[in-house]
């Protein structure tokens, strides 16, 4: 693996949504291998229908059986699965995109076991098709947790203003409250403050926690998990001399825009960071993954079946999620 130029490998996501067409506009420039070396995982079969239906421009993309067949002088794609009845129906869900979707991603983790790929940047999936018995989770994060035998993962949501991760991910509504725990809380928040300082590279991160109740529990009239969980969690980590602050109001912190105030964010739930990171970067916003022994960004975006084949994806976040996964490449073989 080579900081310098490193193999940055591609899955192709759902191919009846808008990847395709996202990983065609956002690699057709020539400028990107100067930095990387692309790996698509998915199917030349599909890039190529996707590239005539929408009369996007043809650039150079070799098919590779194995990443060691790969150079360093342009993209590659290696065909995850026998593609040769596969039929695109931009805008349709169906089982068959969904078993292609977790074989590119399978045939990527274990190219990244391997330790020759250094990063990927997934396209987004449908989490509902690509169901099966080796796929039994609520997306990308639980999976690739699980896969790689991490302690801890926290999915954080990272733009030039701002990084949000949240304590609870994929999780409804209804079981957030019972999730939490002064553990899940401590984990949380050293999994955040970790990936600051090794992939961000940030000397001494400040992070800001967010409270789970109406303003913050209002002293404990709205709620006592400020009082009982998050509170103390956030007092160890001050013992210690780290600038770990709140737990804040949501709407107030947002609203004033306190987050530019800090290296990072951590919400207690889904939509409470992720409602307000997408309102002011969801065309630049990228998903990463902190935690995990391997790096993997995406685009903050879904399938969009709406738009698919149309030619209206805008690749910028895609573009975004790729850029960052070769800065944070090379900030960990400096860390």
């Amino acid at each position: 693996m080579s900081a310098s130029k490193p193999f940055i490998g591609i899955t192709l996501g759902d191919y009846n949504g808008i990847g395709p067409e996202v990983i065609l506009k956002a690699l057709g420039s020539q400028r990107i291998l100067k930095w990387c070396t692309p790996v698509i995982y998915g199917s030349k079969k599909v890039l190529e229908f996707t590239r005539k239906q929408l009369e996007l421009p043809e650039w150079s993309i070799k098919e590779i059986k194995e990443l060691s067949e790969a150079g360093t002088d342009q993209s590659y794609v290696i065909t995850c699965w026998d593609d040769s009845n596969t039929l695109v129906e931009p805008g349709k869900v169906t089982l068959e995109a969904g078993k292609a979707a977790f074989a590119c991603l399978d045939r990527a983790a274990k190219d990244l076991d391997s330790g020759v790929l250094s990063a990927i940047v997934t396209a987004p999936i449908n989490k509902h098709n690509i169901q099966s018995e080796d796929f039994k989770f609520p997306g990308h994060t639980e999976y690739l947790t699980e896969r790689f035998e991490a302690k801890s993962s926290l999915m954080m949501l990272v733009s030039d203003e701002l990084r949000v991760g949240v304590a609870t991910g994929h999780l409804p509504l209804l079981e957030v409250s019972k999730a939490l725990s002064k553990e899940l809380i401590r984990e949380k928040i050293t999994t955040f403050l970790q990936s600051l300082r090794e992939d961000f590279a940030i000397d001494k991160p400040k992070l800001a926690v967010l409270g789970l109740n109406p303003h913050a529990g209002e002293a404990g009239l709205l709620g006592q998990e400020e009082l009982e969980i998050i509170q103390p969690v956030i007092d160890e980590f001050r013992s210690k001399g780290n600038l770990v602050f709140g737990p804040y109001p949501a709407d107030g912190f947002f609203g004033k825009a306190q987050f530019k105030e800090f290296d990072g964010v951590l919400g207690m739930y889904h939509d409470q960071g992720l409602i307000p990171f997408k309102y002011i970067a969801f065309e630049t916003g990228v998903n990463f993954t902190a935690g995990l022994p391997i790096i993997r960004t995406s685009p903050d975006h879904g399938t969009a079946y709406d738009i698919a084949g149309k030619n209206e994806a805008d690749p910028s976040s895609f573009l975004h999620a790729f850029f960052l996964a070769i800065d944070l490449v090379k900030n960990r073989m400096n860390a």
